[in-house]
């Protein structure tokens, strides 16, 4: 039985986002690097091997495109989307708030998979939403970037985007926020830090290993009348960490649908 033939990859952007998936996939041997082309308006630094350009190169259509420019940006490379065969190459969207009807209006012909990456894809460990068009390769292409997750309903997606997609901000600002906490109660700065790091690292990799949910090994941790405790009944009280984040993800929902009116004008 004949080896598949290796993906072919054209992007349009290559930000911090791409950037990171792009790596991943090179490292993983998902994507060899002399099959991809990336499309930017100004050169920038990107893995050995990897051309680029200004314009998609003269030869045979790729597998996939990948859309990772700005959403506004989306006029800009209607020419360029124009150029492909039509009725082929699909079109992986990465751009926040641009619904699958939408670029399919803008792009007819073309297959449409939204994803919705996080930045620890870099290290395999992301998670990727996935909605749309189950083209043939989407799968084995975001295996290696982490946990992938296809979402049947588009108004869920948004949630995926959400939760996930801006989670790691949230989750670098806990950290902060731990870390000026242990500061507070005499440590140094940089030696709270790297405590609230590894302290967050581990606990993560162990949920992820648990055989219970998080709300179960947080009362593992707390002995009754214990200090962990003592600290919970702080986070729980009146369920202020729980209306906190609600609140959280409830702003970066309403600015998702504000930027997805945005992309249908």
């Amino acid at each position: 039985m004949s080896a598949p033939e290796p993906l072919r990859l054209w992007l349009l952007g290559c930000g911090n986002m791409a950037g990171a998936m792009l790596r991943r996939w090179i490292e993983s041997g998902a994507v060899a690097a002399e099959n991809v082309f990336v499309v930017n308006r100004h050169d920038r630094e990107l893995p050995a091997g990897v051309r680029q350009g200004r314009a998609f190169p003269d030869e045979p259509a790729p597998d996939f495109v990948q859309l990772g420019m700005k959403p506004q940006q989306l006029d800009d490379v209607a020419t360029l989307i124009a150029s492909l065969p039509s009725g082929g190459v699909p079109l992986i969207s990465i751009l926040a708030g641009a619904e699958v009807a939408t670029l399919e209006a803008r792009f007819p012909g073309h297959p449409v998979i939204r994803a919705m990456p996080n930045l620890p894809v870099a290290l395999g460990k992301g998670v990727v939403g996935l909605h749309g068009a189950r083209a043939p390769g989407i799968d084995e292409l975001m295996a290696p970037l982490g946990l992938v997750e296809w979402i049947n309903d588009e108004n869920l997606f948004e949630a995926v985007t959400t939760l996930s997609g801006c989670g790691p901000a949230f989750v670098y600002r806990f950290i902060d926020a731990l870390a000026e906490a242990g500061a507070a109660l005499g440590m140094q700065s940089d030696q709270a830090q790297r405590l609230a790091v590894a302290t967050v690292e581990g606990a993560g990799l162990l949920a992820a290993q648990a055989d219970a949910p998080p709300s179960v090994l947080a009362d593992r941790v707390a002995s009754p009348g214990g200090s962990t405790r003592q600290g919970l009944n702080v986070l729980d009280r009146d369920d202020a960490l729980k209306a906190l984040l609600r609140e959280t993800l409830a702003a970066s929902q309403r600015r998702n649908a504000e930027m997805a009116a945005e992309a249908r004008k």
